[in-house]
């Protein structure tokens, strides 16, 4: 395979303007990556900001790329001859998994406080809402600092 490659940009304008001659699905140690013919080149379809082929640990991801995000119907081939799935342990993301679970707690946690916004506004239009006057409040506070100084001091 060339080392230059394609972007997705690209392929939807050749597949847009119907000048894709063909693709085919190779597998690479690791994975499946694609090839796709137009004109007189063959390169392989590139990761983003990168020229390096892009990799798809499942056959079926693969596909469905192509076929979703690519709108190529028709591939021409598939090659398992290099395919091997050992590189696959070492492909393993656990920092993706811990970002998910922070971006899930992080919603979860604004959805609650906004919950809780709403609740308070809601308490604070209500006429039946008794204030507290802020000097009572400082009166309460130093009462109780009082309270707990004499509690810690031997």
């Amino acid at each position: 395979m060339s080392t230059h490659t394609i972007d997705t940009a690209t392929v939807k304008r050749l597949v847009e303007a119907r000048a894709l001659r063909g693709a085919a699905i190779i597998g690479q140690p690791g994975g499946w990556s694609v090839l796709l013919k137009y004109g007189m080149e063959e390169r392989p379809l590139g990761i983003q900001r990168a020229d390096r082929p892009r990799l798809w640990r499942s056959l079926d991801t693969c596909v469905d790329y192509l076929k979703k995000e690519l709108h190529i119907d028709r591939i021409d081939l598939v090659d398992a001859t290099q395919h091997s799935a050992a590189n696959l342990a070492g492909k393993s993301r656990p920092d993706a998994a811990e970002r998910m679970r922070n971006a899930f707690a992080a919603a979860e946690h604004d959805r609650w406080f906004r919950e809780q916004v709403e609740i308070g506004l809601q308490e604070a239009d209500d006429p039946a809402t008794r204030w507290i006057p802020h000097e009572e409040v400082e009166r309460q506070f130093g009462q109780l600092r009082e309270e707990l100084r004499k509690q810690i001091s031997p």
